[in-house]
């Protein structure tokens, strides 16, 4: 294999490694996210710590 092909074959899983990366952050943020619409969100401060959720 020569060098050109091989530096082409390395670019080339890199982009696709880093597409792979920014699809499985954006799903995590969507869930992330989910989660923190959900009705049953703690409360935080100190109300949370009176009153229980």
């Amino acid at each position: 294999m020569g060098p050109e092909l091989h530096l082409q074959m390395i670019t080339y899983r890199a982009i696709e490694l880093r597409e792979q990366a920014d699809n499985y952050r954006l799903a995590r943020e969507a869930q992330e996210d989910k989660k923190d619409h959900s009705p049953e969100k703690r409360r935080r401060g100190l109300f949370g710590k009176i009153i229980p959720a």
